[in-house]
């Protein structure tokens, strides 16, 4: 078993932390919808198969409204009517974010996300994405375990 990355270098997680509330700032500054946050945060998170970020995350998706159905139906994005077209652009920034280097199809996404969102909300949404992409390599790595919920 390896180090927890937050608890071996505790001032670098304080930084982290503080970094990822700074970002958040940013994206609600940035018109970035809490709903929008979490499905990028959800999706990144299935994509890199970080168990521990999926835990916390749907479950902070649900909190901010993201519907259950949604969540469920999540990995098919792109073949159901559930997700608004702007919901749909921030699902496209976290794939592009998250399925590097950027392909000419994840190039088109961007652009495509980037009209619908406009300049503001793009921007926040691409620093959601990388830093959800930040702390789903920290719970990898430091085999973040999930814990069974109470029901």
């Amino acid at each position: 078993m390896r180090p927890y990355l937050d608890k071996a270098a505790p001032q670098a997680w304080k930084a982290a932390g503080a970094y990822s509330q700074a970002i958040a700032k940013a994206a609600a500054d940035g018109g970035l919808l809490a709903t929008e946050g979490e499905l990028i945060k959800v999706r990144a998170s299935q994509l890199n198969g970080c168990a521990f970020c999926l835990d916390l995350h749907t479950n902070e998706a649900r909190e901010a409204g993201v519907s259950q159905q949604q969540l469920d139906l999540l990995a098919a994005w792109r073949e159901t009517s559930l997700f608004t077209e702007r919901e749909r652009a921030a699902l496209a920034v976290a794939e592009a974010a998250t399925l590097l280097p950027l392909s000419e199809e994840s190039q088109a996404d961007l652009f495509g996300a980037r009209t619908v969102l406009g300049d503001d909300a793009f921007v926040a949404a691409e620093w959601v994405a990388a830093t959800i992409n930040l702390f789903n390599r920290i719970s990898i790595l430091s085999e973040h375990p999930v814990r069974q919920r109470k029901a």
